[in-house]
């Protein structure tokens, strides 16, 4: 069977370990260690990568080290380092970093926009408002990160309306790109697909990515439901690092070995070296003091134990 005429050829990923896979670590990870896997996965091929956050440390420790990080990158032409700014203050203070991209971030869910950070979906939007304004104005990147677009741990099922609305809200303040996010991984392929075609009412395919957590086992139908679509940037998590804070039980994002696996099996072209992909997943996870979250991980590193 021929691949479908709308599946890209080509697949750009962008790694959020260092950010979204490392930020709820209860030991601190020193400022060296995230240098060195951002130094190891730029290595691997990828050309996004997710560095860091400017959030308050009392909020997120482990980010308290972001300028630090920034700043110890050996910078590659061609990759594009992006920062979490969650207002003007953290923008002012991500500045001097110099990122190429920052990230704003609502939810298509009230009840989480308001456990997460305190505020209805429309004030979420007002206060990111100027942020984004002040960013394009230095010529920075910004992109929209959408929460809980399938499920909300409190909510429940999310309508495809309101991931509509929430893009359409982004979309009026600048925004340049959006990532249709299942926070908690309760998404299945037709579902995942309805919150993406809500999306695409305002963005166009290139500017719109699939960032899917595999708390229940379906990151990779769900890449592979998106991909039947055109989408051809996603998100994911070497050696699967992290979760969600405000999703009890909601394993990490899919992990990105698992991806680059499934994608260069399919004959689509990702950039990325598996095997240097893998080591960067084992250097974080040997001082995580655990294995790896990566099914294709787990198979390779066995492989060359055997």
């Amino acid at each position: 069977m021929a691949l479908s005429s709308h599946i890209p050829t080509r697949v750009s990923l962008i790694d959020v370990g260092p950010r979204d896979g490392l930020q709820n670590e209860k030991s601190p990870v020193p400022a060296q260690v995230k240098i060195e896997l951002v130094h190891r996965l730029q290595d691997a091929g990828l050309k996004e990568i997710e560095v860091t956050s400017f959030v308050s440390p009392k909020w997120v420790p482990q980010m308290g080290d972001n300028a630090e990080v920034m700043a110890g990158i050996e910078r590659q032409p061609g990759v594009l380092y992006s920062v979490l700014t969650p207002n003007l203050k953290g923008f002012e203070s991500a500045v001097d970093s110099r990122p190429d991209e920052i990230v704003v971030f609502g939810a298509a869910s009230e009840a989480f926009s308001q456990r997460n950070i305190n505020c209805s979906i429309a004030e979420s939007i007002e206060r990111f408002a100027p942020v984004v304004e002040a960013a394009l104005a230095q010529g920075i990147k910004v992109r929209g990160a959408m929460s809980c677009t399938v499920g909300c741990p409190y909510e429940g099922e999310i309508a495809p309306e309101r991931v509509g609305e929430l893009a359409r809200l982004m979309k009026q303040i600048g925004v340049q790109r959006v990532d249709v996010a299942d926070t908690i991984g309760v998404g299945t392929p037709r579902k995942v697909q309805a919150a993406m075609e809500a999306t695409l009412q305002h963005f166009g395919i290139d500017n719109v990515s699939g960032h899917f957590h595999d708390t229940y086992g379906q990151a990779l139908a769900n890449t592979l439901a998106a991909l039947e679509m055109g989408v051809w940037n996603f998100q994911a998590s070497v050696a699967g690092l992290g979760g969600c804070p405000y999703a009890k039980g909601a394993t990490g994002n899919v992990s990105t070995e698992d991806v680059v696996f499934m994608l260069q099996g399919m004959g689509i072209d990702t950039g990325i070296d598996l095997d240097k992909l893998v080591d960067a997943g084992k250097y974080i996870s040997d001082f995580l003091e655990r294995k790896p979250n990566s099914r294709v991980s787990t198979a390779i590193l066995n492989k060359r134990a055997g």
